[in-house]
This record gives structure tokens, sequence and C-alpha cells, in this order.
């Protein structure tokens, strides 16, 4: 499926201006979502009633949108009201400087976009994009959008441009504010600690490598209940404390780690850990009947979607888990 440009916006560079498509560059991945329930197994809703009279509810039809200028005192927008406000952004995303692109401290990162030449703006958008990859300059500039201004970073990859809006100062708070006691490493531990990273090292970061196993763990718990099963916490042994109060002899720990690091190198060289507890079967998944105090199935509601039990030899696909969080 294509994607779907969210607007078409210029890109003023000096006295060119391109004419460029705005796309969403990430998408959320869903979480695993639980509904609100009577304990009788019955679906709740939410309802909206007025503050003035507690009794009376407020179908979505009848709302508007208020700004409380004074304590208890709104002034009221109509939709249309709203929709001007929104419709009076600029769709001039104005270059202000160019800077060198990592310059920015990423913590100053907010959503990412996507910009691809619109009609007639292929030769200057690729002229931009082959310019600031050759200075090593990536840049800021100004956009309204959504009755919001934005300050933005426009950096070249070498398939296109990328939007990153950034947050305003005001919007960063201060490490600083933290009030971090000062503390020095001695020369051993910071030799030690060196030599751990440069075993650990890598060039290029590969989104591949990673997953969330976390909803992984709390899917296979789903179709353990819908099994029959009961949920069994998963321990992490990374979360046990290693040392309580105790005074922890830092230098130690590090060469713990390296000689660590350094068996499980020469035993299985880069083979990836194994998998958690979270991924793996749930124990007689797909033989048990579902308890009848686990499973409730409403009468006004439909049971969940793609929730089926795997026969017994089968080991449960990641795929269908995926298709089930994007319904």
């Amino acid at each position: 499926m294509a994607a779907r440009s969210i607007a078409s916006l210029s890109l003023g560079f000096g006295l060119v201006s391109i004419p460029v498509r705005l796309f969403s560059a990430t998408e959320s991945s869903a979480a695993v979502r639980f509904n609100l329930m009577t304990k009788e197994g019955g679906r709740v809703k939410q309802q909206y009633v007025s503050e003035a009279d507690p009794k009376l509810v407020v179908p979505r039809s009848e709302m508007v949108k208020g700004y409380e200028f004074e304590k208890d005192r709104y002034v009221i927008f109509q939709p249309d009201e709203l929709k001007a406000l929104e419709e009076g952004g600029s769709h001039l995303i104005d270059i202000v400087s160019f800077i060198p692109e990592k310059a920015v401290d990423p913590i100053y990162f907010d959503k990412a976009y996507f910009l691809a030449p619109d009609k007639r703006g292929g030769k200057p958008y690729h002229l931009l994009r082959a310019a600031m990859q050759e200075s090593g300059r990536c840049a800021l500039a100004r956009w309204a959008w959504k009755s919001k201004q934005y300050v933005v970073q426009v950096r070249a990859q070498d398939d296109g441009l990328v939007l990153q809006q950034l947050l305003f100062a005001d919007e960063v708070r201060s490490i600083g504010d933290l009030d971090i006691e000062p503390m020095t490493p001695s020369a051993a531990e910071l030799k030690l600690a060196l030599q751990l990273i440069e075993q650990i090292s890598a060039d290029t970061y590969d989104p591949t490598l990673f997953e969330d196993e976390e909803k992984k763990r709390i899917l296979a718990a789903i179709d353990a209940k819908i099994a029959g099963n009961k949920v069994v916490a998963v321990d992490h042994p990374e979360d046990v404390p290693t040392g309580g109060g105790d005074v922890i002899d830092l230098t130690e720990m590090l060469r713990a780690s390296l000689a660590r690091k350094t068996g499980s190198s020469s035993a299985g060289g880069s083979a990836k850990p194994a998998r958690t507890a979270a991924s793996s079967k749930p124990a007689g998944r797909g033989t048990a009947k579902p308890a009848a105090d686990d499973v409730v199935t409403p009468l006004t509601s439909p049971q969940r979607k793609g929730a089926r039990r795997a026969p017994a030899s089968v080991e449960p696909a990641a795929t269908p888990a995926r298709a089930r969080m994007k319904k």
C-alpha cells in the first residue's frame, strides 16, 4: 500500500521554493490494550457528564471546546473557528540557517517526517540534498503547522530529506537540576571500563536486531490464559539487586564483566542470547480447556480475534501476534 502524504508544502531555499510533500516517518507499535470490564465480564463504557448537572450525559456531537482565561471563565470556540485557526498555518518551511549535521543534541528531537519532491520539485530537491551531504550540514527552519510554530531540522540522507521537529528550550529539562554529585573514577577503573566498551562496541546501529520482548511476553500470557493456563510472572535476572547497601568493588565487577564477555565470545562467537521465557510456548498450550472463571464471553461484545489455540505440537508464531496487534 502506497504511503499517503499528510500535506503539500514548500521548502524555502534562498529565493528557490521547492514544492514537497510531507509523510510521517514513524509509526508507534500498538501496545497491548486491556478493556475495562465489570467483574462479571461485561464491557463498560466512558461517558461525559455536565459538571453543573452530573445526571446530564453530554454526547460528543454536542461538545465544544473552550479556553479558560480566568478561574471558571471560558471563551467558547466552535468547530469551524478551530478549523480556521489550524488552516491559518503557513505551508512554507522557511530555512533560516545551515549548521553542522551533528550540532543538534538528540534530546531536542521530536516527531520525524519524510519530505518527498512534489511536481516540478525534483531537480531543486536533489540539489539541496546533495549540497547538504557534500557540506556536512543540515538546515534549521521555521514551520507553522496546526496552530503551532515549530523549529525543524532538515537533514539529508542518501534517499531523500528528513524533517525533524525540534523541541523548544523551555520544553527540555536540564540535567543540572538533578544536583548530581561529581565524582572522579580512578585510572584503573577507567582503563577497565574502556576495555569493556571496546569489547562490546559496534560501528553501526541495526534496528532489526531488537524487538519488543515485553510485548511478546504479554501476548504469550494472553494466549496461555485463553488456553486455560495460569499466568506466571517471569523473573528478570537483570533486576536483582547486586549488592544492596554493601560497598561494591567496582574494579572487580568490571573485571568479571570482561571475563564473562571473553568467555561467551570464545564459547559461542557472536551468537544471540537465548530467548526469554516470554517467547517460549506456555506449558500445556493447545491441550487444556479454558477455565470458566478465566475466559468470559459477553453477550454484547465479540470474542478477541486472532487468539486461536495452536496444536499441541506447533510453536506459536510471531507473525499472528504482530498481526493481532494491528487490528
